[in-house]
């Protein structure tokens, strides 16, 4: 496989996550939201992934990081009492510490608003 293959490919499954991320998250934290100490980070990462001024390295380390909380694949099941978030928590705040000087301050504002509003979407 050639470079550009690859490229076309790697894009290719960025698009679909995505996607994916974008249409499954909400219901996914809203139903996930009680157990989630991590919520508010989780939400910041979704704000900066994407925001139009986010790099694209940026976006494809959250969203891939997005992508794995909310897709059923899963190397702890997330329904384990005390254990199923963990490996959610580890990958996602791997990703934040890798990407944390693009997480600003309106991605965080953003964040507590949607927890104000009760998770809704805006």
């Amino acid at each position: 496989m050639n470079e550009r293959t690859a490229e076309t490919m790697n894009a290719a499954k960025f698009e679909r996550e995505r996607e994916t991320v974008r249409l499954k998250f909400w219901d996914k934290v809203r139903g996930a939201a009680a157990k989630l100490p991590f919520i508010e980070d989780l939400l910041a990462a979704y704000y900066c992934a994407f925001d139009r001024g986010t790099p694209l390295r940026v976006q494809i380390a959250l969203i891939g990081a997005l992508a794995y909380f909310i897709l059923p694949f899963d190397f702890v099941p997330d329904m384990l009492p005390l254990l199923g978030f963990t490996d959610d928590a580890a990958i996602l705040m791997t990703a934040m510490r890798m990407v944390s000087g693009h997480i600003r301050q309106e991605h965080r504002d953003a964040a507590r608003a949607a927890l104000k509003r009760g998770l809704k979407a805006e």
